[in-house]
């Protein structure tokens, strides 16, 4: 199943979700500043390709400045953006699997630094 998951989600969601990560990676790393926030876009990219098996712990605590600029500069409009298409996906049992998947994403969204993959 979770392979079965992965194709469909590859289809569907993740190569256009992760190339958006990837994207918005280069662009925090063009400044020495935005480095670190580039990186856990990286991170979340290579996460979204693939998804289903993975488990993610976040942990707010560990990195709260870093994850509190994160929100400032976009991670808001990006969870909320992961929360609809959630919300989306569980209005049929088909597509529960994947609102799952976005719930795991839009937590990511709101806070990556001291998530673990």
């Amino acid at each position: 199943m979770k392979t079965l998951g992965n194709i469909i989600w590859f289809i569907l969601v993740g190569l256009a979700s992760g190339i958006g990560w990837f994207l918005l990676g280069v662009l925090w790393c063009i400044t020495i500043i935005g480095i670190p926030f580039g990186k856990q876009c990286f991170k979340i990219a290579k996460l979204t390709f693939l998804p289903f098996g993975k488990v993610v712990k976040s942990d707010f605590g560990k990195h709260p400045i870093a994850n509190i600029i994160w929100i400032l500069f976009g991670g808001l409009e990006l969870a909320v953006g992961y929360l609809l298409a959630a919300l989306l996906f569980c209005i049929t049992i088909i597509g529960i699997p994947f609102g799952k998947q976005c719930f795991k994403f839009a937590t990511l969204a709101i806070a990556p630094f001291g998530a673990k993959v």
